[in-house]
């Protein structure tokens, strides 16, 4: 008791000690001069906060963040990344104005505070005009599919994430981009067990008697379904941590079982060999709800998939596996509250991770927990949100390539690849034939820091003949390799509408503030090029026009949200289904299944594989024997705020560490503080050793940073690879294998 105490100490303090962190009182409201603005942080967390920002109306300055206390999950408060947000968006270091690379200046890394002097000042509309006839050059030389975009989700907003942008590389013919580098191989699992990205709500989680955060980091990137949790567990509920890394949340949970990496799949078989085995499955609900339960029956209570055989691989003893499982089937019994599963994409980073994702998936399915409250799983709530993507996008504009078939589509985990051997190959009309990579446009994403096999991406993003645009906010690891720099506005500088994957409510993010210097949106920048190039209406729409489009539907799930009412209100729930108490209850029933069976789906079966790049793969035990965990750091988002100094402030304690078991420090000498080589086939990094118990034996982490800011210019991903996923063509950051020795041992390695 006095720990669980302890720790909800610790909590309380995190939250209240943030500085944006407090409801509304009597002295919070607007003072005279000042206006309220309502915002939504459209960073890429499943939280999507609903944010009040004052304005000093006679500056035209932000001066406050604070988060809204009418939201029923975020609640009032904010991250500790976000709290500091004004720092970012006033930060002396924000890119301002257009910028074009001065001849003869090669392209690479440049010291952080000197990059503008490799670059010379231009205005919009010579920037424009020079990206337009550079692509329209490329376009007519080497064909459209010469051009690729890469971006991602440093903005989810509907708008920012993909409206006009989508319109113009489709009108333009340029190469597609399958944007898979977080999520599909989980969104895939779930789609096929369950036809739709749909889970428990933060809020049903306060009536669980057990949650399981599997692979998720509650405490560090959702934090707004901690309280709920704890919520929980002052009722009684437990809490326990699947983990191959002590997170923050491991360390305040009841129970932290430090799985191996890539093995989470076995370890979901071997809790579903229990619950079969000892009669904990929910048969009638299996009988009316699912497809294949016997099949799945006799595949899990094969001996391979035993506690005892799975302790082997997964690192996790036989009794806890048992342990675990019998809590598992008992929870929602005799009277007992629920199980839930807060599972999050850690599981899904490695070769077998889809299926890993499709087995944790259906553990509720066996037991039936989703009738209760409480009860479930979470991964994603974003399929539940009906945006007419397709207005917005206009797939219809595609262009089609010289090959005579709709553009080749390029997996953004293989931008190595891309731009160094794509179209070198000489082969028949394939889905990836088609000409070389000769222009780049970078947006919503740091791609020279974020990309697997950063060694091979650096070297495509150096070539001379390739032409790289980057739009952004500040001079980072892709801007040094940039031919043209676009400045980007702030989520306060302008207005998107929202969904959210970690809740079920629709939002509206008014801009607060005029854009800084000559910042402009993803909207502008991209609707400005088509009418300079192409001229066409789909380029003319403005925010309220593209808002109003992704509105524009008829789904049930967003009866009754307008614009109007979302400017109106800020907030608005969607509308699910309501069973006779009037509780929305995700697959309670058949009716919330969006499969073609109508059912949950438990074939095809989700057998264990074991990854390639793993101890006990094909690849392991040899050259490389460790596993390697390049992990998110907690006060950053990806890489987006790792150049702000009270965020680096915030993640000194990580900053360059190699983290190891004593007994792998001890075999190669290493201690705490010792300068260490880290490598494999693919790059090399020097890192700082951190010798404890954060990591088990056999695995070793470090922290995702910028390029430029880490030990000798190299990040983590100097070490992933572009290996793909079992599903969704996903990236595989937690199937890494590496070896690590003193760095004056290693040199002679």
């Amino acid at each position: 008791m006095l720990a669980r105490n302890v720790r909800r100490y610790a909590y309380n303090i995190f939250v209240s000690t943030s500085p944006a962190n407090s409801n509304l009182s009597s002295s919070d409201q607007p003072s005279a001069g000042t206006r309220t603005v309502h915002a939504v942080c459209t960073h890429d967390c499943p939280d999507s906060c609903g944010i009040l920002v004052t304005v000093d109306t006679l500056a035209g300055r932000a001066t406050k963040l604070q988060g809204d206390p009418s939201h029923p999950v975020t609640r009032g408060f904010l991250c500790g990344k976000v709290a500091r947000y004004l720092d970012r968006v006033y930060s002396p270091d924000r890119l301002l104005y257009p910028m074009r690379r001065k001849p003869g200046v090669p392209k690479g890394p440049l010291p952080k505070g000197c990059e503008a002097d490799a670059f010379e000042r231009i205005s919009w509309d010579e920037a424009l005009e020079f990206v337009a006839m550079k692509l329209k050059k490329m376009a007519a030389e080497y064909g459209p599919e010469s051009i690729l975009p890469y971006s991602y989700a440093g903005t989810i907003g509907q708008l920012g994430y993909g409206s006009m942008d989508r319109r113009f590389f489709y009108r333009l013919g340029a190469s597609q981009l399958d944007r898979a580098i977080c999520s599909t191989a989980g969104g895939e699992a779930l789609k096929q067990v369950y036809g739709v990205k749909l889970g428990t709500t933060p809020q049903d989680f306060a009536h669980s008697g057990l949650i399981i955060a599997w692979g998720a980091n509650i405490h560090g990137n959702n934090i707004h379904l901690w309280p709920f949790i704890e919520e929980a567990r002052r009722n009684g509920a437990s809490l326990v941590v699947i983990d191959p890394y002590r997170t923050r949340t491991a360390a305040l949970a009841d129970e932290h079982l430090a799985i191996r990496p890539g093995t989470d799949g076995l370890l979901a078989l071997a809790i579903m060999h229990v619950l079969f085995r000892e009669r904990l499955d929910d048969a009638e609900y299996l009988h009316g709800c699912t497809r294949g339960s016997e099949e799945l029956r006799a595949f899990a209570l094969r001996e391979e998939h035993a506690p005892a055989r799975a302790a082997v691989v997964t690192g996790i003893a036989a009794e806890r596996i048992e342990w675990l499982a019998q809590a598992y089937g008992n929870a929602g019994r005799n009277g007992r509250k629920p199980a839930a599963i807060r599972l999050n994409y850690g599981i899904q980073r490695s070769e077998n991770g889809g299926t890993a994702a499709r087995a944790v998936a259906m553990l509720p399915l066996i037991t039936g927990s989703w009738k209760q409250r409480g009860g479930g799983l979470q991964l994603s709530t974003s399929g539940a949100f009906p945006f007419n993507s397709s207005r917005l996008q206009m797939p219809e504009m595609m262009q089609r390539s010289a090959l005579q078939r709709a553009s080749r589509v390029v997996n953004m985990n293989q931008l190595g690849e891309a731009l160094t051997e794509l179209g070198q190959r000489q082969e028949s009309a394939g889905p990836n034939d088609g000409p070389p990579v000769k222009a780049l446009f970078v947006y919503n994403c740091n791609a020279a820091a974020v990309a697997p096999d950063s060694a091979r991406v650096l070297a495509g993003l150096r070539r001379e003949d390739l032409f790289t645009v980057v739009h952004e906010q500040f001079f980072n690891d892709t801007t040094d390799y940039a031919d043209v720099v676009l400045p980007a506005t702030t989520f306060l500088e302008h207005k998107d509408v929202m969904g959210a994957y970690g809740h079920l409510y629709a939002q509206i993010s008014q801009q607060a503030i005029a854009p800084l210097g000559d910042a402009r949106s993803n909207v502008w920048l991209f609707g400005e090029l088509g009418r300079r190039i192409f001229g066409d209406t789909a380029f003319q729409d403005g925010e309220d026009e593209l808002i109003a489009q992704a509105l524009d539907t008829a789904h049930p799930f967003f009866a009754g949200i307008t614009s109007e009412r979302l400017e109106r209100e800020g907030h608005v729930p969607l509308s699910l289904p309501k069973n006779e108490h009037g509780e929305s209850l995700p697959f309670s029933s058949r009716e919330w299944f969006k499969t073609p069976s109508g059912r949950g789906e438990l074939t095809p079966l989700p057998a264990w594989v074991v990854p390639h790049e793993s101890r006990s793969g094909a690849e392991g035990g040899g050259e490389f024997p460790l596993e390697f965990l390049p992990r998110k750091a907690d006060n950053y988002m990806n890489s987006t705020f790792a150049n702000l100094p009270g965020h680096r402030w915030m993640e000194r304690k990580t900053a360059g560490l190699l983290e190891m078991h004593p007994l792998d420090a001890a075999a190669r000498g290493v201690s705490t503080g010792d300068s260490v080589s880290v490598w494999n086939g693919r790059g090399r990094i020097t890192l700082t050793a951190s010798v404890g118990q954060t990591v088990p034996e056999g695995v070793v982490a470090s922290r995702l940073d910028w390029q430029k800011l880490s030990p000798n210019g190299a990040n983590v991903n100097m070490l992933t690879s572009e290996r793909l996923s079992d599903l969704g063509g996903g990236a595989t950051f937690y199937s890494t294998l590496v070896e690590v020795a003193k760095t004056e041992q290693a040199s002679a390695v």
